[in-house]
């Protein structure tokens, strides 16, 4: 089953490389506007050390957002799950952070927070922090009504009940969101990097494209989807073996 995954996926990006060169010959497109795969691949190998150097300020940036936004919002959930005056008051605060753009608070957190890597995580746990939360929350008032009816034969408190019961019942859902954070994590470490920043891929990225150097800005950029789909990948699977009934909760 890995073997015909893999090779599915090495003839999908075999074929979209051949597209991609098939394009750039036919359309006669200049370098500096469309380069070409070969291009990119020797620019890649000419710069590995410089991209690998951005790439870990990257890495680290996103790493450090998913852990807080993830904690962060599993805490938040349990909070709002245990009163329902909470639940009313600050649910709709949530929602309307989510309607702020994440470039129209980017700045003003370059501003507070630095230039630095901090203002990156920031950056990381607001775009990450709502989906995890929502579906924790929503995972949590879906426990199984067998499972609450089983828990008060053995007089669970209600901070018991939470951790011993509608917890391990709202993975499934918390896993959900966790592989959506995952997912548009680097959105808000590149989008930081965009914004103010002399460091990480994004920050290459934008130096790259002020230079003309677009295959360079495309070694950034399908470094950034190599990181993206790595995490992803490697998240679903580690969720998998984690909580093995999945599948019979859903």
């Amino acid at each position: 089953m890995k073997f015909l995954f893999a090779a599915k996926s090495f003839v999908i990006t075999a074929l979209l490389i051949l597209l991609w060169h098939c394009i750039v010959s036919f359309a006669d497109l200049p370098a500096y506007i469309f380069p070409s795969p070969k291009a990119v691949a020797t620019t890649f190998l000419s710069h590995y050390d410089l991209i690998w150097d951005h790439a870990q300020i990257t890495l680290l940036e996103i790493g450090l957002g998913l852990t807080i936004g993830i904690l962060l919002g599993i805490f938040s959930a349990l909070l709002l799950s245990l009163s329902r005056f909470l639940s009313s008051l600050l649910l709709p605060l949530f929602i309307i952070s989510q309607a702020i753009p994440v470039f129209a608070v980017a700045p003003l957190f370059v501003l507070w927070f630095g230039y630095g890597m901090a203002s990156k995580i920031v950056m990381t746990v607001l775009i990450i922090y709502f989906p995890v939360t929502a579906s924790c929350f929503d995972g949590l008032r879906q426990t199984p009504q067998a499972w609450l009816e089983l828990a008060q034969t053995y007089r669970l408190s209600p901070l018991q009940l939470l951790l011993k019961v509608r917890l391990p019942a709202a993975l499934p859902s918390l896993s959900s969101g966790i592989r959506i954070a995952v997912s548009v994590a680097p959105i808000g470490a590149v989008v930081g990097e965009w914004v103010g920043s002399s460091q990480g891929l994004g920050y290459l990225m934008l130096h790259a494209n002020a230079r003309m150097q677009v295959d360079l800005m495309f070694v950034a950029l399908f470094t950034l989807l190599l990181i993206a789909l790595t995490l992803y990948l490697s998240t679903d699977k580690l969720l998998k073996k984690w909580i093995p009934w999945v599948n019979q909760v859903r």
